[in-house]
């Protein structure tokens, strides 16, 4: 399922990034960050081939909606969370994305990336 898919990981705060990234890991998977920023999450997407993504809504600069438009455009699986739910406007522009409340487990968040990728 996430057998050695590259999968960005968009957060900015340490501790839910590293937890992501782990499960990530124990998922037999490859982290591509994680990016503290859309800037950072763009430059990302640009240089390297991302299989999937994990993505918080509000990064240090803003919130997450170009980087999710580039995945879209390209494809690209992901799910997105927050601790203070999904901006109207992103939730109008991407009515079937799948979105998580914070706190989340990082393995939950992994599963359910992985039952995405497998309904494919």
């Amino acid at each position: 399922m996430l057998n050695r898919v590259l999968i960005l990981v968009a957060e900015d705060e340490q501790f839910i990034a590293l937890e992501v990234a782990l499960a990530i890991e124990d998922a037999g998977s490859t982290v591509l960050g994680p990016a503290a920023s859309v800037e950072q999450a763009l430059a990302l997407i640009e240089a390297n081939t991302v299989g999937a993504a994990i993505l918080d809504v509000n990064l240090t600069d803003g919130e997450i909606t170009p980087v999710a438009e580039l995945l879209n455009s390209r494809g690209i699986p992901m799910v997105l969370q927050s601790g203070v739910g999904l901006p109207t406007a992103l939730s109008a522009q991407f009515p079937d994305m799948e979105f998580v409340m914070k706190p989340c487990e990082g393995a939950k968040l992994v599963a359910r990336l992985g039952q995405i990728i497998s309904e494919r």
